[in-house]
């Protein structure tokens, strides 16, 4: 057994392609699929199943995938360790971000610093929404991952707070109020963000017993803002997803702040602090230190 087989195993398990794996790795397909068989053998177990050329994980496959990636987590960890010893800071960091908050407000903010400092690390960003980001860590299928304080089966590191603001058509009479009463959402056709903040919008209307008409339900912030421009209802975003600049192409649509004024916590989650490879902990540092100036 070699950490490559395992490496080749996870690789496959996630992509479920031999050829998808074998481009990432810049070696031939047959290699891949040698490779793997040797591994079955040595463990003289079957990994994969193969069904009208799907590749699917068997039951063995999938319990022992949680304890290699434990173990290519730890060899990452190591030889970062090792680069960090000699000054130097090398290796692979897997980033989870989930909607614009992270995507395309923080993360550029963010990458730029990270970079420029520790330009020897090769930086992978995984999108997803605000229930996969969990999943991948603790799947370790990424080093560090935002996420929306707190979840207790992470330890998280704060990077600042948001807040959760009402779209509203400027037709609307409640667009004439500085702030909006949550209460009265429940008057108006609603529409539903499903990103990152789809359930976080939920709770917030749960808190205060609102249940709005659920007209329609959106994954992009433009089609959002489109909608409320054409007066078809009002929906709740988190502030920081919401590009103002973008606004301002929408004379007809108006951003109130919630009464009372209701904050989400982000920041940055590992599966535990103590197992912290040498480019997450520089990654958090950096995030930390960037977001504290701006």
């Amino acid at each position: 057994m070699t950490f490559t087989q395992l490496e080749i195993f996870a690789l496959i398990a996630e992509y479920k392609s031999f050829t998808t794996t074998a481009n990432r790795l810049g070696i031939s397909q047959s290699a891949v699929s040698h490779a793997l068989k040797s591994l079955e053998k040595h463990w003289s177990v079957s990994l994969i199943s193969r069904s009208q050329g799907d590749i699917e994980l068997t039951e063995t496959g999938k319990k022992l995938l949680v304890h290699v990636k434990e173990l290519l987590s730890i060899s990452n960890t190591l030889q970062q360790e090792i680069s960090a010893v000699h000054g130097l800071y090398e290796g692979t960091l897997r980033i989870g971000s989930f909607g614009a908050s992270s995507s395309i407000v923080l993360l550029p903010l963010i990458l730029d610093a990270f970079q420029k400092k520790y330009p020897k690390i090769d930086v992978y960003i995984d999108e997803g929404d605000d229930n996969e980001i969990p999943q991948w860590i603790l799947e370790r299928k990424i080093d560090v991952g935002f996420i929306i304080a707190p979840d207790e089966r992470f330890d998280i590191f704060p990077l600042l707070e948001d807040i959760f603001i009402a779209l509203v058509p400027s037709s609307y009479p409640i667009a004439e109020k500085k702030s909006i009463p949550i209460q009265d959402l429940a008057d108006y056709p609603f529409l539903m963000t499903t990103a990152g903040s789809q359930k976080y919008v939920k709770q917030l209307l749960n808190r205060f017993g609102v249940k709005p008409t659920i007209k329609c339900h959106f994954s992009q912030m433009l089609t959002i803002i489109s909608m409320v421009e054409k007066q078809n209802g009002i929906s709740i975003v988190a502030d920081m997803a919401l590009n103002h600049e973008l606004l301002t192409l929408y004379p007809h649509v108006v951003k109130r702040p919630l009464e009372p004024n209701t904050t989400r916590k982000i920041g940055l989650a590992v599966k535990n602090k103590k197992h912290l490879s040498p480019a997450a902990k520089a990654f958090i540092e950096v995030a930390q230190s960037v977001l504290s100036k701006a």
